[in-house]
């Protein structure tokens, strides 16, 4: 890490971390403003963002006046740091105003080449280092939610919060019956502070709605939000995570975390503890290859399993929703933004899953052409969407082993996503971008683990032991 970047760094907020999280920063209390509750009126939420925008369009135009006398390696030096204050002021804010601005940043985080370098590095810390809220307003939060203050509730209560991110912070605690258990506290108002955040980018769709995709554009803008606000919703999280849970046995080194129903309402949810390390941690010892495979394995089998079995999409990859547990077992933690695989979703994704998987080039076309009712003379929308189609399923249809930390080929899925994007290629079910999001975070999470995994055998065992016939994919 650079001077520059440590300066910075140690001018952040600092929390503490449970053994498996990344040591925290060495850093002065936060401010005063984090210790209210999360601002959720649109107009608060705006102007913050507002200001936020102005001091980066500032950073970085100052930098282009001081370039101007400058040498090319004095520039180069100043554009690094300029990266990193600017990364610093967006955490800042994304701190501050939490829920789906600060989905936004994690997202981001979680794409080491799409984003400088500098800012990957910083916002990363949105993963487990957000600055937790005050500790008066989580005890009034945890009396109206389980009647009783966290110190009776519980026979121990760790006052500090070891993860905190989007939507809630989580706290060590020990239950009654000797238990040791994580306790996930919403904030305040986060709900309302989401449906604030979409109004606000609302806004920013105007200029789309001349356009002849807006009816399309605004479903998936709609869909996007809905997932968000389903994620407030700890009740309905402590239902999938049963669910999940029950998929598994205990010989497949997959561990979902016991709810504890008692302990837990739409606002708290309290779980099984797991003891291991994040895969930030994991990878810092630098592990054999053999053990990044094997973990990366067993993301894959946990994903396909809660698909095919499950019926439900887990798209919320990021390195602090697994940890490498102490024993070798595979903890997979965070079951708020998911995907249900139900109905009229069951359908299509039946229609979908075999033609995308087999490597049939005019099954992958067709099925393209009606998820995104792309038009027969729409020839350069159809031809990247076969280019990221194929970029996204070439290691499930080619089978044998697959290099995930192919950096080349990393890079192509950015620049053919990005590509769709510039061109307003974004044609789709509803819930496309959710589900694009969750491809890009589990390719992102593959690829730091530079995992060499065979996907097609771990997804054709999950197939086969569904006990479909071929015929069930027609």
């Amino acid at each position: 890490m650079s001077p520059a970047l440590s300066d910075l760094i140690n001018a952040l907020p600092a929390e503490s971390t449970e053994d498996n999280l990344p040591a925290p920063w060495n850093a002065p209390p936060p401010p005063q403003e984090w210790m209210h509750a999360v601002p959720v009126t649109r107009w608060r939420r705006f102007t913050a963002l507002g200001t936020l925008q102005a001091k980066i369009a500032a950073a970085y135009l100052f930098h282009w006046l001081r370039g101007k006398f400058q040498n090319a390696q004095a520039k180069q030096k100043d554009l690094a740091e300029t990266h990193w204050r600017t990364a610093v002021q967006v955490l800042d804010s994304m701190c501050y105003l939490r829920g789906a601005m600060m989905k936004a940043g994690q997202t981001l985080a979680n794409f080491p080449d799409i984003a400088p370098r500098e800012f990957v590095e910083t916002l990363e810390q949105l993963h487990f280092n957000a600055p937790p809220m005050h500790w008066s307003l989580l005890r009034e939060l945890v009396h109206n939610e389980l009647g009783d203050e966290p110190e009776s509730a519980f026979a121990s209560f760790d006052r500090q919060a070891f993860a905190a991110a989007s939507i809630g912070q989580v706290h060590r605690a020990r239950l009654r019956t000797g238990e040791d258990v994580a306790v996930k506290i919403q904030y305040p108002g986060i709900a309302r502070a989401i449906q604030s955040d979409f109004r606000n980018f609302n806004l920013f769709l105007l200029p789309t709605r001349l356009g002849k995709d807006w009816e399309n554009t605004r479903d998936q803008f709609d869909d996007l939000r809905q997932r968000l606000e389903q994620e407030t919703d700890y009740a309905l999280e402590a239902d999938r995570m049963e669910r999940a849970r029950a998929l598994f046995r205990d010989e497949e080194g997959i561990v979902i975390p016991k709810v504890f129903r008692d302990q837990s309402t739409a606002r708290v949810l309290t779980t099984e503890r797991l003891q291991g390390v994040h895969l930030h941690e994991f990878l810092a010892r630098d592990p054999s290859q053999e053990e990044r495979n094997d973990v990366a394995r067993k993301i894959l089998r946990a994903w396909y399993r809660m698909m095919y079995t499950g019926r439900m999409l887990y798209v919320d990859f990021h390195p602090g929703n697994f940890l490498v547990l102490d024993d070798g077992r595979l903890g997979v933690l965070d079951f708020g933004f998911m995907v249900e695989i139900d109905g009229v979703e069951w359908d299509w994704f039946r229609k979908v899953d075999r033609p995308l998987t087999t490597g049939l080039r005019a099954d992958r076309i067709a099925v393209m052409k009606a998820w995104s009712e792309v038009a027969d003379d729409e020839t350069d929308f159809l031809r990247l969407l076969e280019a990221f189609a194929e970029w996204c399923w070439m290691g499930r249809y080619n089978g044998g082993e697959f290099d995930f930390g192919d950096e080349a080929d990393f890079r192509r899925g950015i620049d053919l996503f990005t590509e769709l994007l510039r061109k307003r290629y974004s044609r789709g079910r509803p819930n496309q971008a959710t589900i694009n999001r969750g491809n890009f975070a589990m390719r992102a999470v593959l690829y730091q683990l530079k995992a060499k995994v065979d996907i097609r055998s771990i997804a054709e065992e999950e197939i086969v032991a569904t006990g479909w016939d071929r015929s069930d994919y027609a």
